[in-house]
């Protein structure tokens, strides 16, 4: 069976959506994710909203679009797959594993985009299920940036389950950056992104899931990691991030950074207080300027 492109009128609006999910959570089964992906077309980038975000997560502001970026401009629409009615797992409570992510080319703020979501299958894990989710950007037809993303549904796990890629040892040896990450940084981040999930906003509501204080998002982390890295990035490259720990509000982190005899450059953000718990590791493929 081919999968159906349905092309929305414009943005969905993520708010509302988060609202959607969070009352149509309960009740939500099955094993087989609809064959759909949705589209959006002439995606532009809002130059104040980008400079907000290169400032927030570290980056020089300009043109040149962060390779997280079109992940951000894409959130609203993976909102709106997930929260459809026919949707196997509820959006709340999903742990956000892994991305892949490869920019084809530089990609400059004033290029339309055209937006597509795709879910995949859903796999056995000891956990639960994982969820794949398939981001992907073009300009007038090139494929120029694409995503993997690795979700888990927590849940009734299978043992035996295959373990996938483990994430690669981290970088050991001096910090190169601390980092202190203050109370207000996920609502500040929300702000810039528009993702509102309250589990980054107000400690009430991480604890209502099972976290003592509110989490820094893990997007924000990869994007401040990258952009400690340098400006290699920016242009054709692949870099894929693990997810291993919560980073929660307020905290200090600190970053160390090594390379794999391959050229692979290779960062993680650890906190300050256990520099032996890595919470979030990075590897771009292709080597940052330094």
């Amino acid at each position: 069976m081919s999968v159906v492109v349905e092309t929305l009128a414009g943005m969905p609006s993520t708010a509302p959506l988060l609202v959607r999910a969070a009352l149509t959570a309960r009740g939500r089964r099955g094993s087989t994710v609809p064959e759909r992906t949705l589209r959006v077309d002439d995606v532009r980038v809002d130059r104040t909203r980008l400079a907000a975000y290169q400032r927030l997560t570290g980056y020089d502001v300009g043109d040149a679009l962060p390779q997280p970026y079109p992940w951000v401009l894409a959130f609203p629409v993976q909102t709106a797959l997930m929260t459809r009615p026919d949707f196997p797992v509820a959006l709340p409570g999903l742990v956000h594993l892994e991305n892949r992510v490869t920019t084809h080319r530089r990609l400059d703020a004033a290029e339309p985009l055209t937006l597509d979501v795709t879910a995949g299958a859903l796999r056995p894990h000891r956990r639960g299920r994982t969820l794949d989710v398939r981001l992907e950007a073009r300009v007038a037809g090139e494929l120029v940036w694409e995503c993997d993303s690795v979700y888990l549904a927590r849940g009734r796990g299978t043992e035996d389950a295959p373990r996938g890629d483990s994430p690669p040892k981290a970088p050991g040896g001096p910090a190169v950056a601390v980092w202190r990450l203050p109370e207000n940084l996920g609502r500040e981040y929300a702000a810039v992104s528009g993702d509102v999930n309250p589990i980054h906003l107000h400690p009430l509501a991480a604890r209502a899931v099972g976290f003592p204080r509110h989490l820094a998002h893990g997007m924000w982390t990869y994007a401040r990691t990258l952009a400690a890295l340098g400006r290699g990035s920016l242009g054709p490259s692949t870099s894929r991030v693990w997810f291993t720990a919560p980073v929660l509000l307020p905290s200090t982190v600190e970053l160390v950074r090594g390379a794999r005899d391959d050229g692979v450059v290779l960062a993680a953000l650890r906190p300050r207080r256990d520099p032996s718990n890595p919470q979030v590791l990075v590897a771009v493929e292709a080597p940052p300027e330094r």
